[in-house]
């Protein structure tokens, strides 16, 4: 791969985390973080492959979650299968409720004067899925977790998507056995997901 050809994707310095505030696990204080987080000063774009490798920098992660409720107010959440052929090999084959990825430098390009998270965003959810019904987005949190490879190099800025109807399928062959189940069926198997669905799942629905 040539120097061209390598990602840059969108990151913020470790210690800026533990400045505003460390946690571990899920926060919703969005308040607190996410301005500094998404303030130029402090982000920039560096090359994807040493990112992977260096804890002294944090990539963004929009983690889109897709929630449908029913007149009677059951609620169902959309889930899938990590396949193989996505770009994080250590979360293959898990479970997920997660949509979305990094902030690519070419987002930056694409934002035309709108912030570039929003656009890599707006780009994950149009690459990653087919959504047939209207939605509502609201950020509810962001998920930091130092107990994985993982989670090490990557920090998740979380949105809930209400859906009017349960109509969002995959886009990406990737994406298997996907669809909405019951919140009940879900969280009876979390040690199937992957890590940050099983702390977004014990945060934001642990008690519904």
């Amino acid at each position: 791969m040539t120097t061209v050809d390598v990602e840059h994707v969108l990151v913020v310095p470790t210690s800026l985390l533990h400045t505003l505030g460390y946690f571990q696990g899920f926060t919703g204080d969005i308040d607190r973080y996410l301005g500094e987080l998404l303030n130029g000063q402090h982000a920039s774009y560096r090359a994807r492959p040493e990112m992977e490798r260096d804890p002294s920098f944090k990539q963004l992660i929009p983690y889109l979650i897709f929630r449908y409720a029913d007149p009677a107010g059951n609620v169902c959440l959309f889930e899938y299968t990590r396949g193989t052929g996505q770009g994080e090999q250590r979360l293959h084959r898990k479970r997920s409720v997660g949509v979305g990825g990094h902030i690519s430098s070419t987002d930056a390009d694409a934002a035309e004067g709108g912030h570039p998270y929003h656009e890599g965003m707006r780009r994950e959810l149009e690459e990653e899925v087919i959504i047939d019904t209207p939605w509502r987005e609201t950020c509810v949190g962001l998920i930091n977790d130092d107990q994985t490879e993982v989670g090490r190099v990557h920090l998740g800025v979380v949105h809930r998507i209400d859906v009017e109807r349960p109509a969002v399928r995959p886009r990406e062959s990737e994406m298997i056995d996907a669809g909405f189940r019951p919140l009940a069926s879900v969280m009876s198997d979390l040690a199937g997901m992957e890590t940050w669905s099983q702390i977004c799942l014990r945060a934001l629905f642990g008690r519904e």
